[in-house]
């Protein structure tokens, strides 16, 4: 596999915006999130499976996965996450390294919410990439993006990973905490060094750099 970064940080972070940053540069993205929706769309390849453990409630009229439904459970029940997990996360890493292997960028870019608390997601890629902000950040944004209440904010961000748990996990940081012209020059930066660790890469055995 060509040399990889796995991009993670909390809700309202900004994790789509800097990724985006990054594919403008040439990067491949690879965005979790957006194969999970792929999965559980209509006739999307987890509903099936998703329907048969949970039942028919948590499919809406389309056949799509019921979300606000199944994000009501999973947030007060960690064994029914811990059931949607089983179904999607394998459908979800098999989905991602067939793109990655089809990846023509000078790296890729794994987006990957959950990242730091995933073991085996961090054996994947060569370096962690966080996106920081402040928790007042987050939950400003997302309660303004999707119009959701403070407490709904704050119990997604208690199902993740804390910002310290992540700050200790990177091996780059980028801050955002204000305009998003503030974040070019740190990804900037970032891209021509993973350029240069991606050129040295190709002439040794893959290693964490």
């Amino acid at each position: 596999m060509t040399f990889s970064i796995g991009l993670t940080g909390g809700i309202g972070c900004g994790k789509t915006t800097v990724a985006d940053l990054f594919a403008a540069l040439g990067a491949t993205l690879i965005d979790t999130d957006l194969i999970a929706h792929r999965l559980t769309a209509p006739q999307g390849q987890a509903m099936p499976a998703i329907v048969a453990e949970f039942g028919p409630q948590f499919a809406a009229a389309d056949g799509a996965l019921e979300r606000a439904r199944m994000r009501e459970l999973v947030f007060s029940d960690a064994l029914a996450k811990a059931r949607l997990e089983a179904i999607l996360h394998p459908r979800i890493v098999e989905q991602a390294l067939a793109e990655a292997a089809a990846a023509s960028g000078a790296y890729v870019i794994f987006v990957v919410p959950l990242l730091v608390q995933s073991p085996a997601w961090r054996q994947r890629v060569t370096r962690i990439v966080v996106i920081d902000c402040p928790e007042a950040v987050q939950v400003a944004r997302v309660m303004a993006r999707n119009g959701l209440s403070e407490q709904q904010v704050r119990a997604i961000m208690a199902a993740q990973a804390t910002r310290a748990e992540r700050l200790a996990a990177a091996d780059d940081v980028i801050t955002n905490d204000g305009e998003i012209a503030a974040l070019h020059p740190q990804i900037a930066l970032l891209h021509a060094k993973y350029l240069a660790i991606s050129k040295r890469m190709s002439e040794l055995p893959m290693q964490r750099l």
